[in-house]
């Protein structure tokens, strides 16, 4: 807590917000919780567990023994150099466009969440709940800040379906909306989109830069999205990875 302000309630509202524009883009997302109560960092590694999910994703806001004494944001996992060290990546990527300090990426084989959990899992630590920047930003930027996040994972899991080896995982389906060999200009358009409430991202390969909205596990849902999108006005193809 810092002057009244409580960490519970800030991370509760942003991983719910997360979690709906996850769900928008078609990927199926369980809550440790939805309310005001207290699971413990065992309990909570053992719901992901058993629910045979991919990823574990954990929400914090940092602090320190000097309150004002930092301010970024950072992101926490077990060990470096697997998928869980892409997906940390990917979030503090899109989360310095939110406008926060990028603190990089920490080990933390000691946290109970990352080192008992069995799917790639990562801690985000979305700024100091002691600094009044940070928190000024996250009030402020709170949709972006819940955007950036979403759009690391959708970015990590497009990437993922590409390289993962036999057996073949289901193909995940995307909406494309444009390929631009200047980064600024997908930039720009995945801007547009977002304003207008559609989870878009940006794929980076073989020198072009992919504007990308959804990531579907049925491509019913992936025709949805294509459709609203050509009505307004986008030009799209589904595409499969």
């Amino acid at each position: 807590m810092f002057q009244g302000r409580q960490e519970k309630d800030d991370t509760l509202a942003l991983a719910m917000a997360v979690g709906e524009i996850l769900e928008n883009a078609g990927i199926d997302v369980l809550y440790t919780r939805t309310e005001d109560v207290y699971d413990t960092p065992y309990e909570k590694a053992v719901i992901g567990n058993n629910s045979g999910a991919d990823y574990f994703l954990s929400i914090h806001r940092n602090a320190t023994a000097s309150p004002g004494g930092a301010s970024g944001i950072e992101t926490l996992v077990y060990e470096k150099g697997g998928e869980a060290e892409r997906l940390a990546e990917n979030i503090n990527e899109e989360l310095e466009k939110a406008g926060f300090l990028n603190r990089g990426i920490t080990e933390r084989p000691n946290l109970v969440v990352l080192r008992r959990t069995r799917m790639p899992a990562v801690l985000v630590e979305a700024g100091f709940i002691d600094s009044q920047e940070d928190n000024e930003k996250f009030d402020r930027n709170f949709e972006q800040i819940a955007q950036a996040i979403a759009d690391g994972f959708l970015k990590t899991i497009g990437a993922a379906s590409e390289t993962q080896g036999t057996p073949s995982p289901a193909p995940l389906y995307q909406v494309q909306v444009g390929a631009y060999r200047v980064r600024r200009f997908a930039d720009e358009m995945t801007e547009d989109l977002q304003a207008e409430g559609f989870p878009a991202w940006v794929e980076a390969k073989d020198g072009y830069y992919r504007v990308k909205v959804g990531a579907f596990e049925n491509l019913d849902n992936a025709a949805r999205m294509e459709q609203r999108l050509r009505q307004k006005g986008y030009n799209t193809f589904i595409t499969a990875g």
